[in-house]
């Protein structure tokens, strides 16, 4: 069986604030917390994807106790990544000293990082690993029109990072629920060979998260054999608080601790669920072994969402 053996989390210096950026383009404090929540993001000046990734999953590997020779595949998820080939993944496993895992990155979007933990749970319950090293990494910032108020309020950079290890208990990881409806996969766009601009139609996402992605956030407790009422914690991707806060509702889960990371670090994309995961557990917002729903959405228009339990 499978579970999250460790976390850990990264975010660059550098912090953008609500009043700075209205020194940037047509927006102020109250029109930004109004319509998204939040109040501050991190900006990477120089830092890669490969370099935030690396950050985060030392901090992961070191908090698990794992040699890096242990580590038998590597997955950044990431959708803003600069080069293409070598992999991220790769880079990551290169300076951490892993010697011989299978690396790649995965692009599904917000929800890569559900994606990839998904995937290597499938890797690990199947024997093809021991321990997976899984990676959500976005550098935002860089592919922002910061003239484009709409959206560049939104976006932010960091990453976080899980190691998934295959001596856990039976609902460690639960079963994945993931999908796509492309047939609006144009509401959020990433396009552009050579200087991609992040792109969306707000609304359209909006209306889509808070009207139908909360049945498939409560198939996934289901499968988990977790009625939503159990939950300790709820930890979606991390767009928009209004967003966070209707699916919390419509969740019904009293007594689950709600990541509104998003506040202080905005839309992250792939990096949202691990950071803000990681940061409640360093905090120690959860108890150890409680149940927990990551469920991401984005992009494809993609979901992909498990109950884990807290590492």
């Amino acid at each position: 069986m499978t579970r999250i053996h460790a976390l850990g989390h990264y975010q660059p210096e550098q912090v953008l604030t609500n009043d700075e950026l209205a020194t940037m383009v047509d927006t102020d404090d109250t029109w930004i917390r109004q319509r998204t929540g939040i109040a501050t993001r991190h900006i990477a000046k120089e830092e890669s994807v490969a370099d935030l990734a690396t950050a985060a999953a030392g901090k992961a590997l070191a908090a698990s106790g794992l040699a890096p020779e242990q580590i038998g595949q590597v997955i950044v998820a990431t959708c803003s990544a600069r080069d293409r080939v070598p992999s991220n993944a790769a880079r990551v496993a290169g300076r951490l000293g892993i010697p011989d895992a299978v690396t790649f990155d995965l692009n599904n979007g917000c929800a890569g990082f559900t994606t990839a933990l998904a995937t290597a749970d499938h890797t690990v319950r199947a024997g093809a690993a021991s321990h997976a090293l899984v990676i959500g990494a976005e550098r935002m910032s860089e592919v922002t029109d910061w003239t484009d108020r709409s959206s560049c309020v939104l976006l932010g950079d960091g990453a976080g990072a899980a190691i998934v290890s295959h001596d856990g208990p039976a609902d460690g990881i639960g079963p994945v629920v993931w999908g796509s409806d492309p047939s609006r996969a144009g509401a959020v766009r990433l396009e552009g060979a050579w200087q991609p601009r992040f792109g969306q139609e707000g609304q359209t996402v909006f209306r889509w998260a808070t009207t139908e992605l909360a049945p498939i956030a409560r198939l996934a407790c289901e499968r988990a054999g977790v009625a939503p009422s159990e939950l300790a914690g709820i930890v979606t991707h991390q767009a928009n608080l209004r967003i966070i806060e209707s699916l919390a509702r419509q969740l019904k889960a009293p007594d689950a601790v709600v990541a509104t990371d998003v506040v202080h670090s905005g839309n992250t994309s792939a990096a949202s669920v691990p950071l803000a995961l990681a940061k409640l557990v360093e905090r120690r917002e959860i108890p150890i072994g409680a149940p927990v729903l990551l469920f991401a959405f984005g992009g494809g228009l993609a979901w992909a969402g498990q109950v884990i339990r807290c590492p």
